[in-house]
């Protein structure tokens, strides 16, 4: 365990490399240093059928974030200084009361950057009694050997793969390796998870689901995405294809990206989905793109 906090004095957690010292406080790129900070832990009903459902999914916001797209949803706690200091046996606690209040899983909301911490709270709470599966809710900018220190306590692994673009990475979230990065750390999480399998309840119990976020103006990019997806991992792994982007503050160099995905957009992906040949998927249906789908970070939980 303690190998793993060594990594904080010299911080190569996630793709950024940036060295910092953060147990000694100081910030990496994420905008954090060694102490967890969290903004809310509660039942979210907001994620794919098989996550949330009607019993709702154990989400622990995290603070920070290493990829900080210029579009974020969650700007105010991946940017932003929200977020309350927790202790590893806190968080600990907070997976065992996220069990009892009757949650389907323990969903670890953008945490790469605590992987050591979380390490050590799932060891914890697992010895405790935590039965429930466990998904980490990632951006898919992850270093592979980060995930890998995962293996054996996530069941379900819920990233993203943003861009196969690198020019769109780099404007859109400073990353142009991103795409390389994400293909890395997805055939890692798929390699620890395998197929994906679910109770009778419908609840996903292993697995791995990929995210795309469509964005306006980029559908070609997002037909690449779930093309590379389908022809890598077939029905091995399921694919949620989100119309969700929501504008939620101007901007000025991409104008592009202060609307919302129009309908003949989102439809266009969906046919080539179609087309494509993939059946293991989840699309979204109504006004989903809304800031009412952004939850409120008010410490709940925490």
């Amino acid at each position: 365990m303690e190998k793993y906090y060594d990594i904080l004095s010299d911080c190569t957690l996630c793709p950024r490399n940036c060295h910092a010292d953060r147990r000694s406080g100081i910030h990496g790129y994420c905008g954090m240093d060694g102490t967890i900070r969290a903004a809310r832990a509660a039942l979210h009903m907001w994620e794919e059928p098989c996550i949330s459902g009607k019993k709702g999914s154990g989400a622990v916001f995290f603070t920070g974030c290493g990829l900080r797209c210029c579009y974020c949803q969650n700007r105010e706690i991946a940017i932003g200084d929200s977020g309350k200091e927790i202790s590893v046996s806190r968080l600990s606690r907070i997976f065992l009361e996220l069990e009892q209040k009757g949650a389907a899983n323990i969903n670890l909301v953008t945490g790469t950057h605590y992987v050591p911490q979380i390490v050590h709270a799932l060891e914890m709470a697992k010895t405790d009694g935590l039965s429930i599966p466990v998904v980490y809710n990632s951006s898919g900018y992850e270093k592979k050997e980060t995930v890998h220190m995962l293996d054996g306590l996530i069941d379900v692994y819920l990233p993203d793969l943003k861009y196969l673009d690198e020019n769109l990475a780099q404007s859109f979230s400073h990353a142009p390796d991103y795409p390389v990065i994400a293909k890395q750390a997805i055939k890692e999480m798929v390699r620890q998870t395998g197929e994906c399998i679910f109770g009778e309840d419908g609840y996903i119990k292993k697995g791995t689901i990929v995210r795309h976020l469509i964005l306006p103006g980029h559908t070609r990019n997002s037909i690449q995405v779930l093309d590379y997806l389908h022809k890598t991992y077939g029905n091995t792994i399921y694919i949620s294809i989100m119309n969700q982007y929501t504008p939620v503050w101007h901007q000025e160099k991409y104008p592009e990206l202060n609307r919302r995905v129009t309908g003949r957009e989102y439809e266009k992906v969906l046919n080539a989905a179609l087309e494509i040949g993939i059946e293991n998927g989840f699309f979204q249906e109504g006004e989903t793109s809304k800031e009412s789908f952004i939850p409120a970070f008010d410490y709940e939980g925490i």
